[in-house]
């Protein structure tokens, strides 16, 4: 026959989550503080639960000895033959005690021990049980606000969602249902401390994660989010299989999974782009739907010059520049959009300084725009070797076209109004038109 006792110990370890030695452990820690209590601490004491009776025993334990010199810790020879013939000098002999004795005082001792070691119970198991969901997504009620913290009911336990974490402009009431991504997981003496978050980038990933079948079996993968929470995030997803489309599969028939995303974080704009290793095309995608004309790439300074149409500009950059910045932190490189007028008059500008360049005509400028080297400015940060490497150009030749740039940049620097002419050096500069090439120090 099961006991009123065993029956409440499996009944609370199904209800609290905790498991049955853990509670059978309280009960004979309070069981034994209750004794203690009532006769003090001067006494050998043991409790253990019995799994036949179904009840917490407690034994007192005594030392055989032939001097007894102290009664509560010590009993003779001839008083333990008369419990068990068999005692020994040296022997621990243990005597059941009637919890019945222990009095109110004891047993409420023995409750408030129960009710502490539980609750110490329940926190482990709420630790243990959500040390593992960091990066999901879970629901809750909001329960109550605390300096700016929504304060969210999870069932079993509360977690708070910080407002640093909460998106700009959303507003909750108390019993409002509310979805939160994981970001932490804490214990302390307390309890477990839980984390969300509705700003961070990985919750629209997650919310992607529940509703696109494809990236949850990794058929479609999300590469990069940049986010401004509740106003505009990007995402380049890519496909593992040529047949499906990532975007179009993120998206959904009709927009139905892409809206399901929007309405949850209440109609944030999502762009969805497709990742690419070219950093080049993958920038534009990232700034769509503008149309690129041309990327000039920078790999050493990781930085982009994109030029765009005159009419697409203010498209590519975005209302207070939110499309090109998301663009910049979605790929890692910095960049910079200018209109497809002002570049060509960069272009010229800087086509002209090479030519005003003693030493330089229209060929060698040519040639050095070819190269990467647009304007006089370029050719003053360059080093020799990066210059020899053009067809007709010595170590000599290069060193003194540098000198030049340095020079006209300085100059221009102090008075940028002043246009100067060309200032070809007869002496040094390929006669083009006559094809005639300048031999006496091997340049062009």
């Amino acid at each position: 026959m099961i006991s009123d006792l065993t029956r409440m110990i499996e009944q609370v370890s199904r209800e609290k989550g905790v498991e049955r030695d853990i509670l059978i452990n309280a009960l004979e820690e309070a069981v034994k503080a209750a004794a203690r209590k009532k006769l003090g601490p001067d006494y050998d004491l043991e409790a253990s639960y019995n799994e036949e009776l179904g009840e917490i025993e407690v034994f007192e334990f005594k030392e055989v000895v032939e001097d007894v010199k102290d009664e509560n810790l010590e009993i003779s020879l001839e008083d333990a033959h008369k419990m068990d013939p068999d005692s020994e000098l040296g022997d621990s002999l243990g005597v059941k005690m009637e919890t019945e004795k222990f009095g109110r005082i004891a047993a409420q001792s023995a409750k408030q021990v129960v009710i502490q070691r539980l609750k110490e119970a329940e926190r482990h198991v709420v630790y243990d049980d959500f040390k593992d969901r960091r990066g999901e997504i879970i629901n809750g009620i909001v329960q109550r606000f605390d300096r700016g913290a929504i304060i969210v009911n999870l069932g079993r336990t509360e977690a708070e969602l910080p407002g640093k974490e909460q998106i700009p402009r959303e507003s909750y009431k108390q019993g409002d249902r509310i979805r939160g991504y994981v970001l932490d997981v804490r214990e302390f003496s307390r309890g477990p401390q839980i984390i969300l978050s509705r700003t961070h980038p990985n919750f629209v990933s997650a919310l992607f994660e529940n509703e696109v079948p494809e990236i949850h079996e990794g058929i479609v993968q999300i590469m990069q989010i940049s986010r401004e929470p509740g106003s505009r995030s990007k995402i380049a997803v890519v496909s593992k299989d040529g047949d499906v489309d990532p975007v179009g599969a993120c998206v959904g028939m009709k927009g139905r999974r892409v809206q399901a995303v929007v309405q949850e974080l209440r109609g944030e704009k999502l762009d969805i782009i497709t990742w690419d290793a070219d950093p080049a095309k993958f920038i534009c995608n990232a700034l769509a739907p503008a149309e690129i004309v041309r990327v000039i790439v920078d790999e050493e300074n990781r930085s982009m010059e994109v030029v765009v149409p005159d009419d697409q500009l203010s498209l590519a950059i975005g209302k207070r520049g939110q499309n090109v910045r998301l663009a910049s932190r979605l790929t890692g490189w910095r960049l910079d959009v200018i209109s497809e007028a002002n570049y060509n008059k960069e272009v010229k500008d800087g086509y002209k300084s090479l030519l005003a360049l003693q030493g330089v005509g229209e060929k060698r400028a040519s040639d050095l725009f070819n190269e990467g080297f647009r304007s006089a400015g370029d050719v003053a940060g360059a080093a020799v070797e990066d210059l020899i490497s053009i067809a007709g150009m010595s170590e000599k030749r290069a060193s003194a076209l540098i000198d030049n740039a340095i020079k006209y940049n300085s100059e221009k620097a102090a008075d940028p109004d002043n246009d100067k002419d060309l200032k070809v050096d007869d002496s040094t500069v390929l006669d083009e038109e006559a094809g005639k090439e300048e031999t006496a120090d091997g340049d062009a």
